[in-house]
């Protein structure tokens, strides 16, 4: 399974790309996607595009994106809502099934602990897919993002497994 992570942001929308066999992950691509141009409506298309030309460039099966946390700032937090709304939109134009993780639960997934700092993020980011050359923090977030969904989705497989193995 091919999944793409998804870090929304407005001007630097993280995304890595992780093909996961069995218990094995491997690192396939990760970048930033930077908004262009001065007017919001602008900058939301241009990370449409970008966005849509990685899904079309590596394929993904499955989507991952980090939930939207609010803070003090209103009108900052409607901004990265409207960036997660481009996040969300693509890749269901493309037919994927998309999972949605807490940041907590990303860093508790992929660090074990669920306050851990973004360096601690980025180095086990680094120790689950050897070898990679991660593009920045966002990307690193977004890959971390996809190793997550990769671990849900490997645990909630097995739970619907021993439920079926219960059943009959």
């Amino acid at each position: 399974m091919r999944v793409l992570g998804i870090d929304p942001g407005l001007r630097n929308l993280g995304w890595g790309v992780i093909e996961v066999e069995g218990s094995r992950l491997s690192h396939v691509a990760n970048g930033i996607c930077h908004s262009t141009g001065k007017d919001l409506a602008v900058r939301l298309l241009s990370l449409h595009s970008q966005l849509t030309d990685v899904v079309a460039r590596y394929a993904p099966e499955e989507a991952a994106i980090e939930q939207t946390f609010v803070n003090k700032d209103g009108a900052g937090t409607l901004k990265l809502g409207q960036a997660r709304g481009i996040a969300l939109l693509v890749p269901a134009q493309a037919g994927l099934v998309i999972g949605e993780y807490a940041p907590n639960q990303v860093k508790k997934t992929v660090v074990g602990v669920g306050h851990a700092e973004k360096c601690q993020v980025e180095h086990m980011v680094r120790l689950q897919l050897p070898g990679v050359e991660i593009a920045g923090a966002d990307a690193a977030d977004a890959l971390a993002i996809a190793i997550c969904h990769a671990h849900q989705s490997r645990a909630a497989g097995g739970l619907a497994a021993a439920l079926r193995k219960a059943a009959s």
